[in-house]
């Protein structure tokens, strides 16, 4: 998988895929949707009921010793992050 990255700026500077060299495109993938992508998934999966829970990340995440997460911050995790990582979703297809 990192080959075209490794031949990006040798054997394979030439190529184009939708107006970009290799290495453009692999940052196009990699920071504008796999990134923002998989961060959705896993805050969704921890935020609500038909992942893990809420309830049960606050629990995992608050055992031990050290600072304990407040349950206050459960609706910035369910509404808010998930709207700021959808923008980031679409202008990251809007700005390619």
């Amino acid at each position: 998988m990192s080959m075209p990255c490794l031949l990006g700026f040798n054997v394979l500077s030439g190529v184009q895929l939708f107006g970009m060299d290799i290495l453009g495109m692999e940052d196009f993938l990699v920071s504008k949707l796999l990134l923002p992508a998989g961060s959705l998934i896993i805050l969704l999966f921890c935020s609500y009921r038909f992942g893990w829970g809420f309830d049960n990340y606050l629990k995992e995440t608050n055992t031990g010793k050290g600072m304990k997460m407040p349950k206050a911050l459960a609706p910035y995790f369910k509404y808010v992050l998930p709207f700021l990582l959808l923008f980031l979703l679409i202008t990251g297809f809007i700005q390619q």
